[in-house]
């Protein structure tokens, strides 16, 4: 090739590079307040903090970016961190973006990404669980539900015409040994001649249109060394520490918008299986209901209902929340929120996810109040 050709090519892929589109954009949130709840232990006490966790929503920082590579291909990446801003730590059990942390390809056949990032349990209850990941919410009965995320993740997502693909597979969950999410031990898979061991797959389908939507989700976590099944009676995990033990969640939910109300509720079935016949299945249904207002331009009004039971366990909880925002601008808000919980005989669930230390004696109920405020950047 002469000369002239080599020097002409590298001026045309340099323009190719000069007219590609690419940004990044710095987000987060920060959000605490002032909880009380009562019966916080076996003893009946009542407790007074700022939570650890969560108020409306979790704190966070994240960058998330991409690139217009042409003929309707782009890179896409994402990274987010959770931290506390009662003592200013990192969340997901110290990770840097233990939230999110991958990178992929979009085009107009969907997005593919590999790293650490959501399975499609979140985003099948991403509109239809009205409350989300706020401390007196669904998290509170199932922990896993806001830490759906795995480590060494390949996904895919697309839309087409308002029905919505998506899939997950982890080669291990947890690949940080730190406990991908609360009461879930440590599962970092990836040994050779176990390929099932901490393996997690989801799968979604879903469909939206302009006032309401319908979706299905599959998720499935396989045992290994240190992994468990998080609280399932407000007390003890259980070991899974097999690769063919199993915890498994089938959900459909569905949602529906008139005007300044929109209306949420769905069901989550969850089984335990595991090989050790010390350690019985165990099943759980958790149902839920909930609506929002938008009373004002300036006021939300919203709140939801679940109950948990759990027949094996003999144990069954039912909470409901209600939740008022006061927006002082596109970014701040502040809020007030209530919520109580009954216990069966045998039960031991807490109404608060905000950071553990609020298991009531069996059978107690609980009230909790948390007043905060939040900024949105």
């Amino acid at each position: 090739m002469k000369l002239s050709t080599w020097i002409a090519a590298g001026l045309a892929a340099s323009s190719a590079s000069a007219f590609a589109q690419s940004s990044v954009t710095l987000y987060g949130i920060v959000d605490t307040g002032i909880e009380y709840v009562s019966h916080a232990n076996a003893a009946g006490d009542n407790l007074v903090r700022m939570p650890g966790n969560t108020g409306e929503l979790p704190s966070r920082w994240g960058l998330r970016g991409v690139e217009d590579l042409g003929g309707g291909l782009k890179t896409v990446f994402q990274l987010e961190s959770g931290f506390n801003l009662r003592g200013g730590d990192m969340g997901q059990g110290g990770r840097l973006f233990g939230r999110q942390a991958w990178v992929g390809l979009q085009g107009p056949w969907g997005t593919v990404s590999f790293g650490r990032q959501y399975t499609m349990t979140f985003w099948a209850l991403a509109e239809s669980d009205i409350l989300g990941p706020d401390i007196y919410g669904s998290a509170a009965l199932d922990t896993y539900i806001p830490n759906a995320r795995s480590d060494n993740t390949v996904a895919y997502k697309g839309t087409f015409h308002g029905v919505t693909l998506g899939a997950t597979y982890s080669f291990g969950r947890d690949s940080a040994g730190t406990g991908n999410s609360p009461g879930q031990g440590t599962c970092a898979g990836q040994v050779a001649g176990h390929f099932a061991q901490c393996r997690q797959l989801s799968a979604l389908i879903q469909y939206d249109a302009k006032t309401f939507g319908v979706s299905a989700a599959y998720d499935e976590q396989r045992g290994g060394a240190g992994a468990a099944a998080n609280f399932f009676n407000g007390i003890a995990p259980f070991a899974l520490t097999n690769e063919s033990d199993k915890d498994t969640r089938v959900q459909v939910s569905g949602y529906g918008r008139l005007g300044p109300v929109k209306l949420g509720a769905g069901w989550i079935g969850r089984r335990v299986q595991t090989v050790s016949p010390a350690i019985p299945d165990v099943r759980s249904n958790l149902f839920f209901a909930g609506a929002s207002y938008s009373a004002t331009p300036t006021v939300l009004i919203d709140g939801e209902a679940f109950r948990i039971v759990d027949r094996e366990q003999d144990t069954r909880a039912t909470m409901a929340t209600l939740r008022g925002t006061y927006l002082l601008s596109k970014a701040t808000a502040v809020y007030l929120q209530t919520s109580y919980l009954w216990n069966s005989a045998h039960a031991h669930y807490s109404l608060s996810a905000g950071g553990g230390g609020t298991t009531p004696g069996a059978g107690a109920g609980q009230l909790g109040v948390m007043a905060g405020i939040r900024h949105m950047f």
